[in-house]
């Protein structure tokens, strides 16, 4: 979607001959576009590398992190600030001994490491890191210490759209609703899709008042095989007066959650004790039972079926699911289609049905003006 070519699972940006190709960040940068790059996951996760950076495995954090600086993006915010910090340091990872945020700044980056630092730089350049790895799900989230996707989208706007006469390309995206699909966590993937609605709408509305600027809307792929449907109450009898059907009532369940699946995985610890599990679905999921067979799987850490592999999350989901109706197929990813909504100039491109390369392949025409 960012190059136009298709590449292995795991490379960033390189063709399976091992040869690098130009991504939507370089292709603008090249043509004089200002470039920024947000996200709720790691900086370096794959979504914002493979739109600007290379590399043969995704899993080459510190590698990619180099690429950046190099690179230079006018806006550059998420997560990951452990691979911008050596060892050694608080939440640092990297074995180069390099302090590469140190590096930002003496390239004249503001940076900003919580909320206030960010709604305060007013600069031409910016660095945000508000998490040492992935930021928070919104159930979890600090206010304090991690902003929103909307907020980080209206700050990378501001900077961009400052001193830009060949205009901006800017990526925001909001990767909990992937990670939520991953954990089978139906409340977080509800208050991440408000939250990523919000961003949306400050997109919207910077499109209104500037009407030459065109918003892709879209996600990479579907993770979860999510499927709100009816489903038995229980298996005394098949008979439909023993059916419900997913409503308004399963939504409010629903958002009485306030912890998200992957904060229940660490508050249990690598240990998971009966009365710390009893507690956290008393306290925080309102309303739920836990069924014994899905209470002895998270006991003794052991998967639903084959093609779950978060424990205890899946396992958290399937309750979810028996009294709500939201159930998931699979803890990975899916070849559902991905929709696309676009408006502005060029938003007919990306119309009917298209190979995930044609995506990539009219972002670089419409970046070069052709």
């Amino acid at each position: 979607m960012s190059t136009g070519h298709k590449v292995n699972n795991a490379a960033v940006a390189v063709t399976p001959d091992g040869k690098p190709v130009p991504t939507a960040m370089e292709v603008a940068k090249a043509t004089g576009k200002r470039i920024g790059l947000v996200t709720t996951a790691t900086v370096y996760d794959a979504t914002p590398a493979a739109f600007s950076l290379h590399a043969i495995s995704r899993r080459d954090s510190q590698g990619l992190v180099d690429q950046y600086l190099e690179l230079a993006p006018d806006v550059l915010m998420g997560g990951g600030a452990d691979f911008f910090l050596p060892a050694g340091t608080p939440g640092g990872k990297r074995k180069d001994g390099k302090d590469i945020i140190a590096a930002f700044r003496a390239k004249g980056y503001q940076v900003a490491r919580n909320p206030a630092e960010l709604n305060a730089a007013t600069g031409a350049r910016l660095l945000g890191l508000f998490a040492e790895e992935d930021m928070d799900f919104e159930l979890d989230r600090d206010p304090a210490r991690e902003p929103t996707t909307a907020e980080m989208a209206t700050a990378a706007l501001r900077v961009l759209s400052r001193d830009s006469p060949n205009g901006f390309i800017l990526l925001v995206e909001n990767e909990n609703v992937d990670t939520a699909g991953h954990a089978n966590d139906a409340a977080s993937l509800m208050h991440a899709l408000w939250a990523f609605d919000d961003a949306v709408g400050v997109a919207l509305e910077f499109q209104r008042r500037n009407p030459d600027t065109l918003v892709i809307i879209t996600g990479d792929h579907e993770t979860g095989g999510f499927s709100p449907t009816y489903a038995q109450k229980d298996l005394s009898t098949l008979s439909s007066k023993n059916r419900f059907y997913t409503g308004d009532e399963q939504l409010r369940m629903l958002g009485r959650i306030t912890i998200s699946l992957n904060g229940v995985k660490e508050k249990l610890g690598k240990k998971p004790s009966g009365e710390v599990l009893d507690k956290l679905i008393a306290e925080h999921f309102p309303g739920f039972k836990l069924d014994p067979d899905l209470r002895e799987l998270i006991l003794t850490q052991k998967p639903l079926e084959r093609n779950f592999t978060y424990v205890p999350q899946n396992l958290l989901g399937r309750m979810v699911a028996r009294q709500s109706g939201y159930y998931w197929g699979t803890s990975g990813h899916t070849p559902e289609p991905a929709v696309v909504g676009a408006i502005g100039p060029g938003a007919e491109l990306f119309r009917g049905y298209q190979d995930n390369t044609d995506f990539g392949k009219h972002l670089h025409r419409l970046i070069q003006g052709k």
